[in-house]
């Protein structure tokens, strides 16, 4: 008994226009990795300043976004507070560099745990 075998080739499929090139991998946890460079180069006001009347509901970011690059106090909603250096604001989180009382360190959080904040 004779088997015919027949060779199938594959090729990619080719769509017509403009190729574009993949999307660069995204740091786990969807918050991008902020560059050391970017962190302040000097401490944070030695104030605490008084805090704005807080609202029951999640931080907006287009909010914060106007305090990108600027020294900011957080009043989060488990009660800590801080001084912080937002770099990034994405649709639910901001990253960017919390003051631990000697130096900066990169930090992130959810805006639904901001209670609020104020920027300088």
């Amino acid at each position: 008994m004779d088997i015919n075998y027949m060779d199938f080739y594959f090729y990619p499929a080719r769509f017509p226009g403009p190729q574009l090139p993949p999307d660069p991998p995204r740091p786990p946890g969807g918050l991008p990795t902020p560059d050391p460079q970017q962190a302040p180069t000097s401490p944070p006001p030695a104030f605490i300043p008084a805090q704005q009347t807080a609202t029951p509901f999640a931080v907006d970011p287009g909010a914060i976004s106007l305090c990108l690059f600027r020294n900011t106090f957080i009043w989060l909603r488990n009660g800590s507070s801080f001084w912080y250096f937002p770099i990034f604001v994405g649709p639910r989180s901001v990253a960017g560099f919390r003051w631990n009382g000697r130096f900066w360190t990169i930090f992130g959080v959810d805006t639904r745990q901001i209670v609020s904040f104020t920027c300088f």
